[in-house]
This record gives C-alpha cells, structure tokens and sequence, in this order.
C-alpha cells in the first residue's frame, strides 16, 4: 500500500468492485449464518465478511466513474449526460451492491454503503435534488426491508418501546450497555475497571466497546475519543482538498466519511439513539474483515496523501 500510486488504485477500484459482487453473490450460496442473519463466508478458519469489502469497492468505484465523466456531470443539460452519467450509472454501481447486501437481511451495511454512494455522488457533482430522490427511494426500500424481516422488526421495537420491552429478554443489550455509559460519571471507573463488560454488556470488546470506555474512562474519556475521530475526518478532508486530481479526492473524501459515519452510527447505537444494529466502532472494536478493511483503507488514504504537495 505505502508503495502504491495513484494510477494504481485507479485501477484496483474496478477490480475491487467485480470482486466485491462476486463475493456478495457467493454469501448467498455458501455463506454461514449467524445472529439470523447469512453474511460470512468460511475459509477455513478464517471468515470474511463481503459486505465490509463493499463500502471500500463501492467509494472507490464510484471515485474512478465520476472523475471519468465529470464534465458530462457538471452539464446544464439533462439529455447531455448530466442525469445519465450523474445519475443513472452512478446508481446502479451503487444499487447492485446494494440488492446483493439487502438478500443477506444486513440493514446497517445497506444503509452505510448508501449513505457512503450519496455522499461521493454529491461531492463528485451530482445535483442535490437527484441525491434527495435518491434518498427516499433508499429510504423506502428499508422501510420495506424492515417490513418483511422479523429480526429487523424485533429490533425496531425495543428502539421504540425501550421501556416496555422485557429487560431481561430482548432490552438486555442495549440497557445494560446504557448503565455502564451512566454509571462512568465524569472521569469513570478507572482504565480496566469495567463491571459491566463481566457477563452484562454484550459484545463489550466489539460493537458495544463505546460503553465500556464510557465506564472506565468518564465523560472525558468518551469526549476523547469522539475529538479523536472529529481530527481523524478533519485531516482527511484536508488531505481531499489537495489531491491533485478528482479521483484521489473523491476516494480519500470518501474512506474519510466512511470513517467518520461508521463511528458516528455505532455511539448513535449503543446510546440508543437509533435501533440496535451491527456497527463497529472503528479501530476500537475487535473484529477480522472490518478492522483489516479499517487499517487497509487508512493506508490508501496515507498512500495518496503524499501527492497531495504536488501541484495540481
């Protein structure tokens, strides 16, 4: 990766992508089913989960498009490309993945890998009135997503009813994750201290990791580490601004918001602000094709920061 070059992952991003669909189609033959859910798939004792690779293949994909036909993008007029190549492709490289990660019943992945293709459409020059229909259209098929997945409805419940919902049955997660986040005060138990992570919260090393940081480290541990990853997107917006050409740009803009969004969903999880669903806190929880795909991507964005002295 350090010895990468921009026309490299030029290239890498349309590999990335065909190898992402196929993996996503092979899940849903042979992949292992887990938490109701059927997103791995098994080598050996390795599992790798494609739906992580997606959201890097479809930002990149989606990079290596738009910079491609950015003027047709950026026309007046409809029928000269502006919809068709601002629009219609960049939707479909977007919506593929999507159907695919929509058949594995895996709400967060969709709903990230859309957000993710939203964003990169917006920032490589598609009009926002597009991105708003875009948006409601994605909105509805969760919706309808929801509707036919007990487990999601499951989940939807206990957001809405948390005070009614059993405690000891399906609340127990996201209650006890919230305890330990109100029982760290100001400065917290002490690092290592957590009594909660001792058979209460679920996951406390992997999605649920923020409240236990919240019990031994406080407030101001937990204030910490949100001002860690404001700095992280902050860099990584500086360093978009001064790629020298669209492709780069797009892709750092686009890893960077990955990060920032993913952190973001996973404390709007745990603090139950949004239904409980499988998000990763990046860099923090423990976990295989995330927290390799997390690292990997850090070094595409600090692979292409080096050209980002280079004029343009």
């Amino acid at each position: 990766v350090h010895r990468a070059t921009l026309s490299f992952w030029y290239r890498f991003a349309k590999i990335a992508y065909i190898a992402t669909l196929g993996l996503l189609a092979l899940v849903l033959v042979i992949g292992t089913v887990g938490g109701g859910a059927q997103r791995w798939i098994r080598i050996g004792p390795l599992t790798v989960q494609p739906s992580e690779i997606a959201k890097m293949a479809v930002v990149l994909m989606l990079a290596r498009y738009l910079s491609e036909h950015s003027e047709e993008i950026s026309s007046k007029d409809r029928k000269g490309g502006s919809f068709r190549c601002g629009v219609l492709v960049p939707g479909a490289i977007i919506g593929a993945v999507c159907v695919l990660v929509a058949l594995e019943k895996h709400i967060s992945g969709l709903m990230i890998i859309a957000m993710l293709g939203a964003c990169v459409m917006l920032v490589g020059g598609t009009r926002m009135k597009y991105i708003a229909a875009m948006g409601g259209a994605v909105a509805l098929a969760g919706t309808g997503l929801i509707l036919v997945s007990d487990y999601a409805q499951t989940r939807v419940n206990t957001w809405l009813n948390i005070d009614t919902v059993d405690p000891l049955g399906e609340a127990w997660q996201t209650l006890q994750g919230l305890y330990a986040i109100g029982s760290g005060g100001f400065f917290g138990r002490g690092l290592f201290n957590s009594l909660q992570k001792f058979g209460y919260v679920s996951q406390p090393q992997n999605d649920f990791v923020f409240t236990i940081i919240c019990e031994e480290l406080g407030f101001f541990g937990a204030f910490a580490v949100i001002a860690l990853f404001a700095l992280a997107v902050w860099r990584g917006m500086k360093i978009a601004m001064h790629v020298p050409n669209k492709f780069g740009a797009l892709a750092v803009m686009g890893l960077t918001v990955k990060l920032g969004l993913q952190a973001a969903l996973n404390i709007a999880v745990v603090t139950n602000s949004m239904p409980n669903t499988g998000i990763s806190l990046p860099f923090f929880s423990s976990g295989g094709t995330s927290l390799a795909l997390q690292i990997f991507e850090m070094g595409i964005l600090l692979n292409i920061s080096r050209y980002s002295r280079i004029k343009k």
